[in-house]
């Protein structure tokens, strides 16, 4: 069950390319290379697995994940039982600012059910009556869910206040022991704030700016790949360009060229 904005004009007004509902069985597979926006994708029912961050995780009903624009990102089913997923895709070419950033979390918990009931009223409508008003409001909804799922109203003052920081400086060697002064905290709070807002470590959330600011830079500038490490922190091309396959899925060569 799956719109497309080719069919349905009133999903582009937000930039969401398709909307969809699948019944995942063994054996299912989806592998997004580098894809053109946002994603973000509840599990309803089951478990599956998701590359986020270059690492494979497993998710389970009342969980929703996302990922960013131009990384790397796939899911599977699991091998025993039906995985039902309820997901929104957006195109969001360069300039235009995502609706998933480095503010956003890895995942989080979240009733599924509420994104799928969304998408099913949407397909609905659009599959029988197809009022016009009545899209639209559908459409509304749909990416009011996705927004408010990817920008979460409670945050951490002072979290925002370091990662700015060091978005501002990220040539800088930060360290776990920096990063915590400078939150004026211990490692170990550190480590459970950012895991709770971001569901990366801050170390992985200071290794995943570093890669959007250099994906920002391979596609904006003709810098080469040794001034694009250190602009984001990295001692060399060969150091980024290890972490940056490992991340996106692709050499940064091979990530400029398209």
């Amino acid at each position: 069950m799956i719109l497309e904005a080719s069919s349905c004009p009133a999903l582009g007004a937000h930039r969401i390319s398709r909307v969809g509902i699948e019944w995942a069985t063994p054996g299912f597979q989806r592998v997004r290379l580098r894809p053109s926006g946002s994603f973000i994708m509840a599990v309803c029912e089951g478990s599956g697995r998701i590359l986020l961050d270059g690492t494979w995780q497993t998710i389970r009903a009342g969980t929703v994940c996302m990922a960013p624009p131009r990384i790397l990102n796939a899911f599977e089913a699991s091998r025993e039982g039906k995985w039902v997923i309820a997901w929104v895709r957006y195109d969001e070419p360069p300039p235009v600012h995502p609706l998933v950033g480095s503010a956003s979390p890895q995942k989080m918990k979240f009733d599924g059910e509420v994104l799928r009931r969304a998408i099913e009223g949407l397909i609905s409508e659009w599959e029988t009556a197809r009022d016009s008003r009545v899209v639209y409001h559908w459409v509304e909804i749909v990416h009011s869910l996705a927004r408010r799922i990817a920008q979460p109203a409670k945050v951490d003052e002072k979290l925002v206040a370091l990662w700015e920081d060091v978005a501002a400086h990220l040539s800088d060697d930060w360290q776990l022991g920096s990063l915590a002064a400078r939150f004026h905290s211990s490692r170990e709070h550190l480590r459970r704030a950012c895991l709770k807002h971001f569901g990366r470590s801050p170390m992985q959330q200071l290794t995943y700016m570093r890669m959007q600011q250099a994906r920002h830079l391979l596609e904006e500038t003709n810098d080469k790949l040794e001034s694009i490490a250190a602009a984001v922190g990295y001692e060399s091309g060969l150091v980024l360009a290890r972490a940056f396959r490992r991340w996106v899925g692709c050499t940064p060569t091979e990530y400029r060229r398209g």
